[in-house]
């Protein structure tokens, strides 16, 4: 973070000073009053579990040297009167609006992206095929939200070309919210699925909701979509630049020659309607990574960068945890997916199973969240979906087991109340040769289960 001013923060998050304290210069931001350091702005947000207002005193003792705070009933004569104290209407508000003002200071591109699913490993992808030519910074796990964007905003400075900061959410207005702090100059949407259909009730409103990310675009800016995905390939605008990608039409960037093998694709990039003469290859498995990678490709494109750069960018790619991990234990393989599930990423796993190596194809799938009225047909589509996949045995636990049940059918299918009780079984069933898709909503914790199977012999 670069160095800002008591007033420029004062500025920022529309507060009044109660406390001028001795420090007039900052540059870093704490909303855990255990990870606070010396010199820190500390903001004391307030959540339905917790109140950082509650932690104040450990903040300070840690050398937080400005509190911000929206708690009028705070006695200040009990804090070291070399702290500064602003207080605003609210804590949290605040942190996006300095985010915001902040942002304006800085020297630099940003790209944002959002999306049903795909948004991290794209986000992954495009940090990938900048950085030969670019200092890049991308949004660091999921911090992705109105507390996790500011506070990767605040971890920007002008030594960095181009930020990718990764937007989520779960209702309407939320993206509107993020993209005033951050000001995309290039936004990116994956696709538009059925993730947050429980609060947004219908694919329109949350196609809706993604588009937020335009909220502030002009003549200058660029949105590059998945052409592919229903709900994007009619859209048009008269406002700013889309650039579209996709398999199924001639559109800006397509691919041709696809080879998806067990760990990695390779295709040619079409630019305009040219095949591109090297291919590029990206070590993740998947048909769905090639949507991901001409999204990231696309956006390389409009920001300058050559083939040849992006080849050698996306040789050191890194990727985000828990997403697609392909663990070979020796006798059997574990497809790794545990992080988090919809029906589109339930489907792009089944892919990966369906096209990887092996003798068995088994799929241990959980309960998909947050899918409201929908969350019944949604799990039996997933069913049919394995089932047309040819998946050899389907293992389910959760609360829509007769969902699955219903879509994949009676045979070679077993169901269990408990991730536990899958688990169990799984162990006395693995022989040598299987491959094993283990996918559910991170609620569902069905990482120990990957943990749990790699302990087993065959």
């Amino acid at each position: 973070m670069e160095k800002i001013t008591l007033d420029q923060i004062v500025e920022g998050v529309k507060g009044k000073i109660l406390k001028p304290g001795k420090t007039i210069e900052f540059d870093k931001v704490s909303i855990d009053s255990r990870k606070v350091t010396p010199g820190d702005i500390f903001f004391a947000l307030a959540g339905e579990n917790f109140d950082g207002h509650s932690y104040l005193d450990k903040a300070i003792e840690a050398g937080a040297a400005l509190c911000i705070i929206h708690r009028e009933d705070l006695n200040l004569k009990d804090f070291n009167e070399n702290v500064a104290i602003i207080l605003v209407e609210d804590t949290r508000t605040a942190l996006l609006d300095l985010a915001e003002y902040y942002r304006r200071t800085l020297n630099i591109k940003v790209i944002g992206i959002t999306g049903s699913t795909g948004k991290t490993s794209t986000k992954d992808l495009v940090a990938a095929v900048l950085s030969p030519k670019y200092k890049v910074f991308k949004t660091k796990g999921n911090f992705n939200n109105e507390v996790g964007l500011p506070l990767m905003v605040f971890s920007l400075d002008n030594s960095y070309d181009i930020a990718i900061l990764e937007m989520g959410m779960s209702n309407l207005g939320e993206i509107e919210r993020l993209a005033k702090v951050a000001r995309p100059d290039l936004g990116i949407i994956t696709n538009i699925g059925l993730s947050h259909i429980e609060n947004l009730k219908s694919r329109e409103n949350i196609l809706k909701a993604k588009m937020e990310i335009t909220s502030f675009f002009g003549r200058d800016n660029k949105l590059i979509i998945n052409g592919d995905n229903d709900m994007l390939q009619s859209l048009t605008s008269d406002n700013y630049k889309i650039i579209k990608i996709g398999l199924e039409n001639d559109y800006n960037f397509t691919a041709s020659r696809i080879i998806i093998n067990n760990d990695h694709i390779k295709f040619n990039v079409v630019e305009g309607g040219k095949e591109v003469e090297n291919p590029i290859e990206v070590g993740i498995p998947g048909m769905h990574n090639v949507l991901n990678s001409l999204l990231a490709i696309a956006a390389a494109r409009e920001l300058g960068v050559t083939y040849e750069e992006i080849s050698k960018g996306i040789e050191s790619l890194e990727f985000t945890s828990m997403r697609l991990d392909i663990v070979n234990c020796g006798k059997y393989i574990i497809i790794n997916d545990a992080y988090n599930a919809s029906p589109d990423s339930m489907e792009a796993a089944l892919d990966v199973l369906k096209n990887y190596e092996g003798k068995r194809k088994i799929a241990v799938l959980g309960t998909m969240k947050e899918l409201g009225h929908e969350a019944f047909n949604a799990h039996m589509r997933v069913g049919s979906y394995a089932r047309k996949s040819n998946v050899d045995l389907l293992l389910t636990a959760g609360e829509f087991n007769d969902a699955f049940r219903t879509g994949y059918g009676d045979e070679s299918i077993f169901t269990f109340h408990t991730g536990e009780e899958l688990l169990s079984y799984l162990s006395t069933t693995i022989k040598e040769g299987d491959v094993i898709l283990v996918k559910a909503s991170r609620t569902m914790k069905f990482e120990s289960i990957v943990s749990g199977i790699q302990k087993t012999t065959v």
